[in-house]
């Protein structure tokens, strides 16, 4: 099958094709688990990380791609799912079952988690296999574009809202406005109708897309918003909107932190958080760890019941280094996705 791998870590400041393209045998399905045909696989910003070594795999080559969307071509797990039925594939891939996070719906924080694309074999192919727990169906309403970012983007979106502790009528920032902010705003004008929702983004294109999609307000990093905020969301991959969220924080406001890794390189503004200035009046920060199943389901059910349709840009298999490179350019509107 055809397949693009990482194998190795790379300088995307240096390097423009950090993806490799080979050909793989074609995976059998263990028990419990699916063989799927790959139809689309949505691209994240977490492939950036992979590639430049923030958070690499135990071992390369690895396929990356964990937002999968494909049919059912053989089943080892009974008739739970039936071969032909489309599934989608999430960033978790499996988790241990029996430790006391797995037991109580956290196996997000299993330590045994085991990552699609990273620690197994992903979406970047033409087939891959997933246990039968962790395949999703999808809505006919979506198309296989359409549905690939709910299954990361938006599964993360919700689980970051849900830690927010978010009310109606409460204020809401984010920071950055890639895939996942654009379904989270979505989310929200949903869910909390009366919320007015704030918007740091550093270009001219992401604070106007966000305009569009109904931001109260939109600025720059380090534009002080009109009023203080109850809850700010940071789905960045550096530190410098961190420090400036937490001073846009009410008093007891809380930030959630919505990213696999922070680049290192940009770790000097931590050096200017200032207790009084920065956490004082009983400021919290959260971080979102990975996704669970509930996340992912729960999110699939409220996109159909909206429903509303992700904004995505559709490459095609061929290019896939092209659609990684431009999210390290920050050339995004919506979610990138390959077709298969």
């Amino acid at each position: 099958m055809k397949a693009w791998v990482i194998d190795r870590i790379s300088d995307l400041s240096r390097e423009s094709r950090p993806l490799s393209h080979v050909r793989l045998p074609e995976p059998e399905p263990g028990e419990g688990q699916l063989l799927i045909k790959v139809a689309a696989c949505g691209v994240c910003h977490t492939e950036i990380d992979e590639i430049e070594g923030r958070t690499p795999p135990p071992s390369f080559p690895v396929v990356p791609g964990h937002q999968v969307i494909g049919r059912v071509v053989k089943s080892n797990a009974g008739n739970e799912i039936k071969e032909g039925e489309r599934v989608g594939v999430a960033w978790i891939w499996s988790s241990c079952g029996n430790c006391e996070y797995c037991i109580s719906g956290r196996e997000n924080l299993c330590g045994n988690f085991l990552a699609t694309g990273r620690d197994v074999n992903g979406g970047y192919a033409e087939y891959m296999v997933v246990p039968v727990k962790f395949a999703y169906p999808i809505p006919e309403l979506f198309t296989d574009a359409e549905a690939a970012p709910l299954l990361c983007a938006g599964a993360i979106g919700y689980r970051s809202v849900a830690l927010c502790n978010l009310h109606n009528g409460q204020k809401i920032g984010l920071t950055g406005f890639g895939a996942s902010a654009h379904l989270v705003l979505k989310l929200i004008k949903y869910r909390y109708p009366c919320s007015d929702v704030f918007v740091f983004a550093r270009s001219n294109s992401e604070r106007e897309f966000a305009k569009e999609l109904g931001a109260a307000w939109t600025g720059d990093t380090t534009e002080r918003p009109p009023e203080l905020l109850d809850c700010i969301i940071d789905t960045t991959p550096v530190w410098k909107p961190v420090v400036w969220a937490l001073e846009y924080l009410k008093p007891g406001g809380r930030l959630v932190i919505n990213a696999i890794r922070k680049e290192s390189a940009d770790n000097r503004y931590l050096v200017n958080i200032d207790y009084a200035r920065h956490l004082w009046m009983e400021k919290e920060i959260k971080s979102v760890a990975n996704v669970a199943a509930s996340d992912v389901r729960e999110f699939i059910r409220i996109a159909a019941e909206m429903p509303f349709h992700p904004e995505v840009e559709s490459y095609s298999f061929d290019d896939a280094n092209k659609a990684i490179m431009e999210i390290k350019q920050r050339k995004i509107r919506g979610a990138k996705v390959l077709v298969i």
